[in-house]
């Protein structure tokens, strides 16, 4: 839906003024006469912000903020420039295909690249089966496409080999949250911040990653919510907190179970709220038992006091919200790290009120509904579990097939990264991921890809791992087609159309469907708009606990957004989960669940004594196969650093040379006192060989399969020079674009961990 500009129709949060008679809503005008302004929401993080995007000659040349409730008028540094991304010189717009890697991309017609990925996925799955073709797609996909990656792997390849990149983002806490809920979302909608008593940012530099979201944060300051964040780092949000525990990186569940340890001991627990709804309160109680803060301190490196103040604040505030991200989530104890967040939470009788209880932060702007509907390895749509008879027959009469012909659970997305090596796994398609930057051990990714016998990759540009691919298809943009998208509140929102996709590129959606004829399943595939998938899809999770049935475009576009489950067209949606203390399991309790801290799976010795964590910075997105080409935001972060404490002796600007046991690379020093003696933390979006993730681990949690990103051991050299930084991949025969890359090898870190703006140089 379009938004003409004139006299008569105002944009959404005018209208009142203009209704009292206000003129700033009568005299606003567009500078141009036919400019149309396009309401949607960012491409990027869960935050989900409100824009508009402007649109002259059918094409969009700039953004507008938009008064959404989700971001009243505000965007980050990353939403300002989302735009610049849609007619961006280095798009690709033509196939691109080799027979292998030793020959170079070439242009290519669709035709033919279609049918040389269908003739490879029926010779591969002909000669070693049908699980030795795999797909990977992506949590910054719509809705719509996360439930076609699942349909076509599970209906035209037959295979079990599906999986996605939110696997590296917010599996732990589906974990968890399933556990102990009975359901895998946020707790809580974002406004219930504004009226908490304290709340607990654990694990996430909201500051950087998340910036409109502070709004809600400095909300509940002004109201006289004390602040705790726990991080090795001091963010920009830790710098204002009432504490600031700086712990170990890879001891927060040791830490958490302090905290309860204090509350059960000073009689802070809600033991009504306990008895009334929950189970497995007894064996948790005796396992934190174990945890006493004096423990906890040489685990964590934190004084006790710090645990026994946090305990005090966060028991004796009358309503508290925990909110938490990466930071302890990406761990082979990330589930664990989890569920004792929960674990403190509901002990202490928070949750399921205004103000009061327990959410994740999404990392992707589908991180939340990207994995609902199907393209993870053990889910089908409306998050039903591939293992479970009922639910396999469910889905097998929507898609008009044999239970008997869905494959069974697949393996995680870094677990077919090792089948590829192995030879389990032969062929693949990957749809809106970049793991040669993305994943840990890059090593072993570069291997696995290498290994296989045909890959095909889709994006809007050419990423790394698309330029390591046999076939490349050029796919829309995010403001190209319609869609939805969950937020990190689970609120569904509406993504609109702005323009029409360059000549030569076609959507995910059509690029799926076309596979599926060429493998003889099209009639399952009849899709001509993601508006036909969506209808599908709400048949598809119609009594589930992830029920969008009763969410349709026209009421999104009516109301902004809702939260699923909502059954019903007449059913407002389910912001708030939990009310009454009820949970999502048949007994309607909590399933408290108890957690036993262990070491990182990187252990510490004399050659490598420190820790590497590493994160974003608010410039840049997840692989940065999209940010780095933007001129403004390469210019305000143009290269990777190594963040060192002033103690080893490091001037900002040294090369230095981080190594692990899976390789080194060299980076220049920010030397800061806002990061622990023992840490040190690299930003991840860069690829080899300024990549973070050469040097990552890549153990997984045994539940999750989340990577542990976030703690491996390491070590400092001081080195000669710092390594240039690549400019992205382009398609054959273009050049790199130089107005977006004009501070790429600035050889300086930023001035401070939050970025440089051009007025510092």
């Amino acid at each position: 839906m379009s938004i003409p500009l004139g006299p008569i129709i105002s944009p959404p949060g005018t209208r009142s003024f203009r209704d009292a008679g206000g003129l700033p809503a009568d005299q606003w005008r567009a500078l141009v006469g036919d400019e149309t302004l396009v309401p949607t929401h960012c491409c990027f993080c869960g935050v989900q912000c409100g824009m508009y995007l402007r649109v002259r000659e059918g094409k969009v040349f700039g953004v507008e903020p938009r008064n959404h409730d989700i971001n009243r008028m505000r965007l980050c540094p990353k939403g300002l420039n989302a735009y610049q991304q849609v007619n961006h010189p280095d798009r690709l717009t033509a196939p691109l295909l080799r027979r292998s890697r030793t020959d170079d991309l070439r242009p290519a017609s669709w035709e033919q690249v279609l049918d040389v990925t269908a003739t490879e996925i029926q010779r591969i799955q002909a000669e070693h089966g049908r699980d030795a073709f795999g797909l990977l797609g992506g949590a910054s996909l719509f809705s719509e496409k996360t439930y076609l990656v699942g349909k076509l792997a599970r209906v035209a390849l037959k295979t079990r080999h599906v999986d996605y990149n939110g696997r590296l983002c917010m599996v732990s806490a589906a974990g968890a949250n399933k556990l102990s809920f009975g359901i895998d979302r946020a707790g809580n909608p974002f406004s219930d911040i504004l009226l908490t008593d304290c709340l607990l940012i654990a694990g996430s530099n909201v500051g950087e990653c998340f910036p409109v979201m502070t709004q809600y944060l400095w909300g509940a300051r002004d109201r006289g919510a004390k602040l705790i964040v726990v991080d090795p780092r001091e963010t920009s949000i830790a710098r204002t907190a009432d504490v600031h525990v700086a712990l170990r990186s890879g001891t927060d569940s040791a830490f958490f179970n302090a905290v309860l340890h204090v509350v059960i001991r000073d009689g802070l627990a809600d033991l009504d709220f306990i008895a009334a709804h929950t189970t497995g309160w007894a064996e948790v109680a005796q396992t934190v038992a174990a945890y006493p803060p004096a423990r906890a301190a040489e685990i964590c490196g934190i004084p006790a006091e710090q645990v026994e103040q946090v305990a005090r604040i966060f028991a004796t505030a009358r309503n508290v919200m925990a909110w938490h991200a990466r930071g302890i989530e990406h761990h082979t104890q990330g589930v664990e790290n989890c569920l004792s967040v929960i674990n403190l939470c509901v002990a202490t009788g928070n949750i399921g009120k205004p103000g009061a209880g327990y959410g994740t932060i999404t990392g992707q702007g589908n991180g939340q509904g990207g994995r609902e509907h199907g393209q993870k390895s053990d889910m089908l749509p409306g998050g039903r579990s591939i293992n479970d008879p009922a639910h396999r027959a469910q889905i097998a009469a929507i898609w008009g097939i044999d239970e008997a012909e869905l494959p069974q659970a697949g393996t995680s997305m870094m677990e077919m990264v090792h089948q590829m090596s192995a030879g389990e796994i032969r062929g693949l398609v990957g749809i809106c991921n970049n793991p040669f930057v993305s994943l840990p051990n890059h090593a072993v990714v570069k291997a696995g890809y290498d290994a296989l016998e045909f890959h095909a990759q889709a994006d809007f540009f050419l990423s790394e791992t698309a330029a390591n691919a046999h076939v490349v298809f050029p796919i829309t943009t995010w403001a190209e087609d319609d869609g939805v998208m969950a937020n990190a509140e689970a609120r569904v929102v509406r993504h609109r159309k702005a323009q029409e996709p360059p000549p030569g590129v076609r959507t995910d959606t059509w690029v799926m469907c076309e596979l599926a004829k060429r493998l003889g399943v099209g009639d399952k595939f009849a899709f001509t708009s993601s508006a036909d998938v969506f209808e599908e899809l709400r048949i598809a999770s119609r009594g589930t606990v992830n029920d969008y049935f009763g969410i349709t475009y026209d009421r999104l576009d009516e109301t902004g957004g809702i939260a699923w489950p909502c059954p019903s067209t007449d059913h407002p949606g389910t912001p708030r989960l939990f009310e009454g203390g009820r949970t999502y399991h048949a007994d309607g309790k909590v399933h408290l669940q108890t957690v036993e801290w262990h070491p990182p799976a990187d252990p510490y010795d004399d050659d490598f004594a420190m820790t590497l964590t590493t994160g974003r910075t608010v410039a840049h997105f997840l692989s940065g196969n999209q940010t780095r080409r933007l001129g403004g935001l390469v210019e305000q972060t143009p290269r990777p650093w190594v963040e060192v404490h002033p103690s080893h002796g490091f001037t900002s600007g040294d090369p230095v040379r981080v190594v692990t046991r899976r390789g080194s690379a060299v980076f220049p020093a920010l030397v800061t006192e806002a990061i622990r003696a023992d840490t040190v933390f690299v930003p991840y979006h860069w690829p080899f060989p300024v990549a973070a993730n050469v040097l990552t681990i890549d153990a997984l949690d045994p539940r999750s399969k989340i990577p542990e990103y976030k703690v491996c051991a390491c070590r400092l050299e001081r080195a000669e020079h710092v390594v240039d930084t690549p400019a992205p991949p382009v398609p054959p025969g273009r050049t790199t674009y130089a107005a977006s890359q004009v501070s790429r090898l600035d050889p300086l870190p930023p001035t401070s961990p939050q970025g440089r703006g051009t007025s510092e140089r």
